[in-house]
């Protein structure tokens, strides 16, 4: 069993990684290349992030069906909610997802994921594994999926950011740890997110601030420049990584006087087409990415949002909240996909639907593998807010795909039709699930990029594979 580790544990070790990082030099590309030449099959990425644990027998994967009733022993509930019908005769999906099951012959459904066995559970250590392939606490920063795909692809266009981050805040509890992963890492500044907390508001991050004249925001920026510059802010990094700074600036600065700014304001939209997506804030995410997409971004990211205890990280009312949860991802997911389809973009663009790991009522953690419960479950169920998956699970999750070269209508894996409901057959693992995003992109999973006089590779030691059956 693996070291507890504690939030401020990986505080420090992130913290330490992130200075090393600024006096990393350039950082060099090596690594051998795939023998193949490899094809790209898509040119763009969109990550729909369900952050804090979307339960697979509530959602992709629902299992037998077991109603409340007060008095019930939660031994018996696997699913609550009944299975429907997708367009796909083999595919069946929850209740709640009825968009969703209206686009499943364009998707691939994985639902054999696996998330690693870290040890004691923490939602921002198995968030920043899915995003860079790399276990914490490391030496180095290691770059965010998208940041690799910036700098080793380029932006599409290059006034609008390669990598684009929709919907998270990191004003609450787990802010720091977040702040970890959403970064370039040793690559440099440039190849950074850029953020755009709400996308109700996405316009003003493209503008200067309310209220100051053009003058004072190009002296601003021209302070904000010789502050780079200056000690000891510029003495902290090494000259690439201050040079790349420097150029994140340029970027930045290019894109609020570029057309391509319209992007971001969704008031362009027609009316009737920001209603079909306005479930909320990660509904408008969606809108915010076919947009971006349209424009020329490489990578984009859109969210649920993470904060402990708050959307799908359900430890209580697991059944109420998901019905909720549901209705908020349902129309945009289904609409995201119709809509480039309509456009001719979803060939070359992937979407990848998935949480950092599944929820299950009793397990935690998975078989074999035991960590410390973090909620407790009654022995019998009285009320409605113990009715639902509540406990952290890692030994299967589901992963929804369309586009980007992957089969339509193709289900991958099974799971357990009892508990624990893991995978039984074609598990899938995070190094090998980034492999197969990156050859969808053209980049072998043996690329590297050397720091520290080390080779970093995209896939964790180089030797992670693409899951081949997926490709259409």
């Amino acid at each position: 069993m693996k070291t507890k580790w504690s939030r401020r544990d990986f505080l420090r070790t992130a913290g330490a990684a992130t200075l090393s990082a600024l006096a990393a030099g350039m950082p060099r590309r090596v690594g051998a290349e795939a023998a193949e030449t490899i094809y790209p099959t898509a040119d763009t990425l969109i990550v729909l992030w369900m952050a804090g644990g979307m339960a697979h027998t509530e959602t992709f994967d629902p299992k037998r069906y077991t109603a409340f009733e007060a008095g019930m022993n939660p031994d018996r509930v696997l699913s609550t909610f009944p299975a429907i019908d997708t367009v796909v005769d083999n595919i069946k999906i929850s209740e709640g997802l009825e968009k969703i099951a209206r686009v499943m012959d364009r998707a691939t459904l994985i639902r054999t994921y696996r998330a690693a066995d870290l040890g004691f559970i923490l939602h921002s250590r198995h968030q920043y594994h899915w995003h860079t392939g790399y276990e914490p606490p490391l030496s180095v920063a290691a770059p965010h999926i998208g940041a690799v795909l910036a700098r080793t692809l380029g932006p599409l266009n290059p006034d609008v950011p390669a990598f684009i981050d929709i919907g998270q805040g990191f004003d609450n509890g787990e802010g720091e740890e977040l702040k970890a992963f959403h970064t370039a890492g040793f690559l440099g500044s440039e190849y950074g997110p850029f953020f755009v907390p709400n996308p109700e508001e996405a316009q003003a991050t493209v503008q200067p601030p309310k209220g100051m004249t053009q003058d004072r925001f190009k002296e601003r920026y021209r302070a904000y420049k010789e502050l780079v510059n200056a000690s000891p802010v510029g003495d902290a990094m090494s000259g690439y990584q201050k040079d790349s700074l420097l150029r994140s600036l340029e970027n930045a600065h290019r894109l609020l006087t570029s057309p391509a700014a319209q992007a971001f304001d969704l008031s362009l939209e027609p009316k009737e087409v920001y209603d079909a997506y306005n479930t909320g804030r990660f509904g408008l995410g969606c809108l915010l990415a076919r947009r971006l997409v349209e424009a020329g971004a490489r990578f984009i990211e859109v969210t649920t949002e993470y904060i402990p205890f708050k959307y799908w990280d359900t430890h209580e009312d697991g059944h109420t909240r998901t019905i909720d949860l549901k209705r908020s991802i349902d129309a945009p997911v289904a609409q995201l996909v119709l809509d480039l389809e309509e456009r001719g973009l979803l060939d070359r663009t992937l979407i990848v639907l998935a949480s950092e790991f599944s929820r299950d009522m009793l397990t935690e953690g998975k078989p074999g593998a035991p960590v410390k419960n973090q909620v407790e479950v009654p022995p019998i169920i009285n009320e409605m807010k113990h009715y639902g998956m509540h406990r952290h699970f890692t030994d299967a999750g589901s992963v929804l795909m369309f586009g980007g070269g992957m089969k339509r209508g193709y289900l991958h894996g099974v799971t357990a039709d009892e508990r624990p409901c893991g995978a039984v057959e074609k598990p899938i693992t995070t190094t090998d699930l980034h492999a197969t995003l990156y050859r969808a992109l053209g980049i072998p999973p043996t690329l590297a990029y050397e720091v520290e006089k080390r080779p970093f590779y995209v896939t964790k030691d180089g030797l992670g594979k693409p899951v081949m059956e997926l490709f259409a």
